[in-house]
């Protein structure tokens, strides 16, 4: 026989909650949705995923989970779909369009129409809400419009003040979600540094990018070079943060009314460990196949001139054989690599390193080496037949 809890809550029957997960087949999104409804949940979920693209052969086959495919810079549209959500308890905003510069002004207007188009649709009639996560990021506590500092060495916590006389998107969003809840549903902001997860749907993808470097390396015996400045090859420059990780902290900070705030409760989201590119990269190209075990400890690993956006430019056509010959999901190159944003990652000027003393201090405590996501990143990369 059941019995009430001091909380008038029934022992032993799982909490019922339903949550809308905005950008589900992102790199978080899908670990989030994963994370919900996992038969180890305390809680009973519902989850609603919601994503522009259409529903894709790897999506969640659970009774509990519903795909909505929606434009929501298309207000009608989102109204239409959306708004008969109104059993919703919990939203996750783990999206954002980037289809402009992401410190332009055109990227916070339209950050800013998907979000209101959104919580116009959803809050209305979602009476039961108990809580609304963002997640943005640790370019945070930068400004996108200023040259950094070379030699600047920043450990940003949550309380470091905004910055920069420019346009971010991420403040944007803080603010509209201050004004439309008014105060009276608590919400929290997740801020993770470079995200490590599995996702064809994602622009700054760090392990398909390695994976799809890794695998034409091996196919063409090419050395399995690190393009990038010294400082980046040798210091720790960036925080990681595995998308197990994140999905989980937006859970826990959705659920523990112990650590909410209808102020906005801000949190960095991120493994907190530190690693360096030369200490992990021989690591990375023995997953892959190659021959690395020689180059441990050295630099012939190491190629300041080398630019992933020109070594891998003509490498489509060859991607396309790969993924043809090995039975692989039909993807593009530029679906899952974005060598661009390697050769920015590992050429940032500033050491961009955040604080856990706020989420380690309130008891969260889920941890990961880089070396340990990356690995387990790629290994479901080929479960999911997306790499071979």
């Amino acid at each position: 026989m059941a019995i009430n809890d001091s909380n008038n809550k029934i022992v032993g029957v799982p909490v019922k909650c339903v949550a809308v997960i905005f950008g589900v087949t992102g790199l978080v999104g899908k670990e989030l949705a994963r994370r919900l409804l996992s038969s180890s949940s305390k809680r009973q979920w519902k989850v609603y995923g919601i994503a522009r693209a259409p529903q894709i052969k790897e999506a969640l086959q659970n009774p509990n989970y519903h795909f909505v495919s929606c434009d929501l810079l298309n207000p009608s549209e989102t109204r239409q779909k959306l708004s008969p959500l109104d059993d919703v308890t919990h939203i996750f905003w783990v999206t954002w369009a980037s289809q402009f510069p992401i410190d332009s002004p055109e990227c916070c207007e339209e950050n800013e129409a998907m979000m209101s188009n959104a919580l116009n649709a959803i809050l209305p009639r979602a009476k039961a809400l108990k809580h609304v996560s963002l997640q943005t990021g640790t370019k945070h506590y930068i400004s996108l419009q200023e040259q950094p500092n070379a030699k600047e060495v920043s450990y940003f916590d949550e309380q470091c003040p905004r910055v920069g006389t420019g346009h971010n998107f991420y403040y944007v969003l803080e603010d509209l979600l201050q004004e439309r809840l008014g105060g009276k549903i608590p919400w929290s902001i997740h801020r993770p540094g470079f995200i490590m997860g599995c996702s064809h749907r994602s622009l700054y993808n760090l392990v398909g990018s390695l994976c799809v470097y890794g695998t034409i390396c091996k196919k063409l015996n090419l050395p399995f070079l690190f393009g990038g400045t010294r400082e980046c090859w040798e210091e720790m420059s960036i925080d990681a943060s595995d998308a197990r990780l994140v999905a989980e902290q937006h859970v826990w900070a959705a659920t523990n009314e112990a650590v909410q705030s209808p102020r906005g409760q801000a949190f960095n989201a991120i493994n907190g460990s530190g690693f360096t590119w030369k200490e992990i990269w021989p690591a990375i190209g023995t997953k892959f196949g190659l021959s690395m075990e020689s180059l441990a400890g050295s630099d012939a690993m190491f190629d300041q001139d080398f630019m992933f956006s020109s070594a891998m430019a003509q490498k489509g056509g060859l991607w396309k054989e790969i993924v043809t010959q090995e039975g692989l999901v039909q993807t593009e190159m530029e679906e899952l690599a974005n060598w661009g944003f390697l050769d920015v990652l590992f050429r940032f000027p500033r050491k961009m390193l955040g604080s856990r003393h706020k989420v380690d201090g309130l008891g969260f405590t889920v941890r990961f080496q880089a070396l340990d996501s990356i690995l387990y990143w790629i290994d479901v990369m080929r479960q999911e037949k997306l790499i071979p």
